[in-house]
């Protein structure tokens, strides 16, 4: 716990940094037209900064509308902020270098912040658009199993829902209809399908949405860091079953007598319930490794334990594929494989970068997707 606290100390007082520099620069660029309104100024500017912190505890304490506006606008500026910052340190790193190198400093001033305002409201116009349009990404993997009577199959995955205030009932709707339009055979949720606070989800009834999904061998899925984040995850549970879902918690189902579905708890769960995730050996034990064997897990963490079991294709999502650029070369960093297909000898992986988004509805350099995929059983020669 010490050290929980420890590490959400230090982001804080890095957001915290980060907030005023940006308002700083800001003043000093409208210095002329707001340095007679200074406490107002930085009044506003606080509240912009505090925003997204005050929705969270407001979510709790002062349920309803005014704190959903309260919500979505500390989301946007959780996005603008970041690119704020990203173009501030640009501007004075150069105005710093060429100063240096060439005895000539950027020109600082009115037009300058103007010009940041408006790269930045160009970016998150675009992001939003993005955010709001998901591609039908299609793989075809090859699982060297015979099976009896089945060639292959077709699933639909989807990871990163996010499912609550800001991902709502149009947007679930819209991607019901577009995985119902692919006629699949069965649908994988890896996780984050509800955005922490799961009573938005009920309020909202989207459980009634969930429930239009078809397929010939149902729905199943797994639970993901943010069902466990909103310190209710029994309720997320009920209610993703409620929609008809199979969920697996470190457990898996044989389907058909063809083909295994195995499903991971998400490493998060151990602090959410104090219970130990159990090792992926021991979920496994008592499997046919002779049948085909697909394995759901929300964060693509620790590959080689999938190999190492027989796992025949991981499904993953939980990287966003950084949803904000330059992030991608972050999540690159942390995880063999943050977005796309994997092989390793037998053992395949895919990780999508989900569906919606955390926090902002803005997505740059990646585009939401539904995972359309084609599983097909082919005995070796």
């Amino acid at each position: 716990m010490n050290s929980y606290i420890l590490i959400l100390s230090v982001l804080l007082l890095i957001y915290a940094a980060g907030n005023y520099y940006i308002g700083l620069r800001f003043f000093q660029s409208f210095r002329s037209i707001v340095e007679p309104y200074t406490v107002l100024y930085w009044s506003g500017y606080t509240f912009l900064a505090i925003s997204k912190l005050v929705g969270r505890i407001g979510r709790i304490k002062f349920p309803g509308f005014a704190n959903d506006i309260v919500i979505i606008i500390g989301d946007y500026w959780l996005a603008a902020a970041y690119y704020f910052f990203l173009f501030w340190i640009i501007i004075d790193v150069g105005s710093f270098l060429s100063d240096v190198l060439f005895h000539r400093q950027i020109i600082q001033g009115l037009a300058l912040g103007l010009t940041v305002i408006t790269l930045v409201g160009f970016l998150l116009a675009y992001g939003r658009w993005n955010a709001c349009n998901p591609r039908v990404r299609q793989y075809d993997v090859v699982i060297p199993k015979g099976v009896s009577n089945l060639s292959s199959i077709h699933a639909v995955m989807v990871s990163d829902v996010h499912l609550g205030t800001i991902v709502d009932n149009t947007r679930l709707e819209e991607m019901v209809n577009k995985i119902n339009e692919l006629n699949p055979d069965i649908v994988f949720l890896v996780g984050d399908t509800i955005d922490e606070d799961v009573q938005r989800f009920i309020k909202k009834k989207m459980s009634e949405g969930l429930k239009k999904l078809n397929s010939q061998y149902g729905v199943f899925a797994v639970l993901g860091n943010h069902e466990y984040l909103g310190s209710d995850s029994q309720s997320a549970i009920e209610q993703l079953r409620q929609s008809g879902i199979s969920v697996l918690r470190d457990e898996y189902q044989l389907v058909n007598n063809q083909f295994y579905i195995v499903g991971r708890d998400d490493p998060t769960s151990v602090k959410a319930t104090g219970q130990q995730r159990l090792d992926l050996s021991a979920v496994m034990q008592g499997i046919d490794t002779k049948l085909p064997i697909i394995l759901l897990d929300h964060q693509p963490f620790k590959l080689t334990e999938g190999q190492l079991n027989g796992v025949d294709l991981q499904l993953s999502g939980h990287t966003h594929h950084g949803q904000f650029f330059p992030n991608q070369y972050i999540t690159k960093r942390i995880f063999e494989i943050d977005w796309g297909y994997l092989k390793k000898d037998r053992y395949q992986v895919i990780v999508s970068c989900g569906f919606g988004t955390w926090g902002p509805p803005i997505r740059i350099g990646n585009c939401p997707e539904i995972i359309d995929l084609m599983i097909h059983f082919e005995k070796e020669a």
